[in-house]
């Protein structure tokens, strides 16, 4: 057999020919004697734009990294904790034993899917390393990763989380033990939690971070008590009699997590900014990153603190609350120039969509930059009527009218008649129609044209998609801890799920298509394996479930091994 003397790694985009679209493979280059022979180790993904190209090609650079250091092998071999042990440690082989199969009877169901998959992720992740003390870290780090997992898979209580996971994956856990582990995650913890998405994500958007999407919300509690942490305050989700903690959150201009900050429930979003700019300043290189926040942080001391910082940043703006003079220029069409559609927008909007802009001075080096668009326009107009008609409902029947004055969102179009009626105020519904369709931003990045800056505005949808899926898919809230060190390390918890659930739905987004998280955690959960057993030799088999496309390809893009056909414990083992 000839010898093989070097073999080699590298990126190749192959472009399909007569055609725009091109193929990102990790391929060696393996010398053998005299001989070079190149082999492809893992197709990425394929590719229409420069942008997915680049896309692909950073994803090929982190898997590249992976090869070469043995984090993972072309193969991907994964074991299955699930089991009560690794398959490897139940001592499973192929089999080709005759057995009568009228003797065969199932003693469990597993669920694979959740631990391959997502615990190949959080292993790649380094989160298993966050643990300081040497004597923490084992079965500290085992744990964490069972709860983080559970959470991805079944959202619920701790103490549900581990009646779950003993019922559906066969992983049993001490519940006062899993307590104890949250004790252990500290303020040093969760900066290195911090730190460690950071360096993760970031090499998924090719080491640099261009712009960073800022935004928070609340999350309540099932509990009437305060502390230092958990305060009444404005709930955005409407629970103002329940105390709360705010939440702030920074992702990528591609969703992906990069960090998250903490505060007591009554604190002011638009007062979070400063220590927000120390912490980041602290983890990350500020000087190039655009910053773009939505109103709640429009102020006049938040956006000179920007500007002491030297950062460009891209705020929403209160345009209903400006100058006299400003709100008649915003609310004069003369001031507005039509955009420009692109073919595609035109086709996608039948040429129904009509999209203007203006922009004016704000200060001497702010601007102030409004868009139209008469889809927003229409949209505006169809939740106020909805709001009215629900309104006006409310004032036949209600007993107490005048209790409608204090509801959120109702005051601002009713008046009080004579001494005692409550009215719907038509001259308010016409003034505030006359804002319908137009958004503003303020923003000291004059390199970017309007719709520049609009596209990254529209951006924040990432990060309220975030905040959807903390709050529902992973049900982040409502909390049940109260000691703030819990209720810490539980948000800790849910982040850690929130990353490794974005960063599988960005891998396969762009190696495969675009699949939302539940669709992948649905998924996911019908990769399963039975355990069977002859009743009379007491022999066992694992026997794996068939597995949908989806499921296929997703363990395919990370390079894990399908579970494939009948396989027996050893007895004994």
């Amino acid at each position: 057999m000839p010898f093989l003397y070097s073999s080699r790694m590298f990126i190749r985009e192959k472009k399909f020919a007569n055609q725009t679209k091109s193929s990102i493979q990790i391929v060696e280059n393996q010398r053998i004697g005299h001989t070079t022979k190149q082999r492809v180790i893992r197709h990425v993904g394929t590719a229409h734009t420069p942008d997915e190209i680049q896309q692909l090609k950073l994803i090929a650079l982190v898997l590249k990294d992976e090869f070469e250091n043995k984090r993972i092998t072309s193969h991907g071999k994964k074991s299955h904790p699930h089991f009560a042990a690794s398959v490897g440690d139940l001592g499973v082989t192929a089999t080709n034993d005759l057995v009568d199969i009228s003797k065969i009877r199932e003693i469990a169901r597993r669920t694979l899917g959740i631990h391959d998959v997502y615990g190949y992720l959080y292993d790649r992740l380094g989160f298993g390393n966050l643990f300081s003390r040497p004597k923490q870290r084992e079965e500290s780090a085992r744990l964490l990763r069972e709860i983080v997992l559970a959470r991805i898979a079944h959202p619920v209580s701790k103490r549900a989380s581990v009646a779950m996971l003993d019922e559906n994956f066969g992983v049993s856990l001490d519940l006062d033990h899993v307590y104890q582990m949250m004790d252990k995650m500290d303020d040093h913890f969760i900066e290195r939690l911090q730190l460690r998405t950071q360096t993760e994500t970031l090499k998924l958007t090719g080491e640099k971070l261009s712009v960073l999407f800022y935004d928070a919300t609340t999350l309540y509690f099932e509990s009437f008590s305060e502390d230092e942490l958990k305060q009444n305050g404005y709930s955005k989700d409407l629970k103002f009699n329940q105390p709360q903690v705010l939440l702030a959150l920074f992702v990528t201009e591609g969703g992906l997590p990069i960090g998250y900050e903490l505060f007591p429930g009554a604190t002011f979003e638009g007062h979070t900014l400063v220590t927000v700019l120390e912490k980041l300043k602290s983890r990350y290189q500020l000087k190039d990153i655009v910053f773009v926040a939505d109103r709640g942080l429009f102020s006049e001391d938040n956006l000179k603190l920007l500007e002491e910082k030297k950062l460009k940043y891209i705020v929403g703006a209160r345009i209903k609350n400006m100058s006299k003079k400003l709100t008649d220029d915003i609310l004069n069409a003369d001031n507005y120039k039509p955009i420009e559609l692109s073919h595609h927008q035109l086709k996608k909007s039948e040429g129904k969509i009509q999209q203007r802009v203006a922009i004016f001075d704000y200060t001497e080096t702010r601007k102030l930059v409004v868009h139209y668009s008469s889809k927003r326009a229409f949209k505006d107009a169809a939740d106020r009527d909805k709001s009215i008609e629900k309104l006006r409902k409310k004032l036949k029947k209600s007993k107490d009218p005048k209790s409608l004055l204090s509801s959120y969102g109702y005051k601002k179009f009713l008046d009080i008649k004579g001494k005692a009626e409550i009215i719907v105020n038509e001259d308010k519904i016409k003034e505030a129609s006359v804002w319908d369709g137009l958004v503003g931003l303020v923003t000291n990045y004059h390199d970017a044209n309007a719709e520049q800056l609009f596209r990254y505005y529209r951006g924040l949808w990432q990060i309220e998609e975030s905040f959807r899926i903390n709050k529902h898919d992973l049900k982040m809230r409502p909390i049940y801890h109260w000691s703030p060190h819990r209720v810490k390390a539980h948000i800790a918890i849910c982040f850690m799920s929130f990353v490794c659930v974005r960063h599988l739905e960005y891998l396969v987004a762009t190696q495969i298509a675009k699949l939302s998280p539940e669709v992948i955690r649905h998924t996911l959960l019908h990769v399963q394996a039975s355990i069977i057993e002859d009743t009379l030799s007491k022999k066992t088999w694992i026997l794996p479930s068939m597995i949908s496309t989806d499921a296929k390809r997703i363990y395919q893009i990370l390079g894990i091994k399908i579970p494939l056909g009948v396989t027996a414990i050893k007895c004994g083992a």
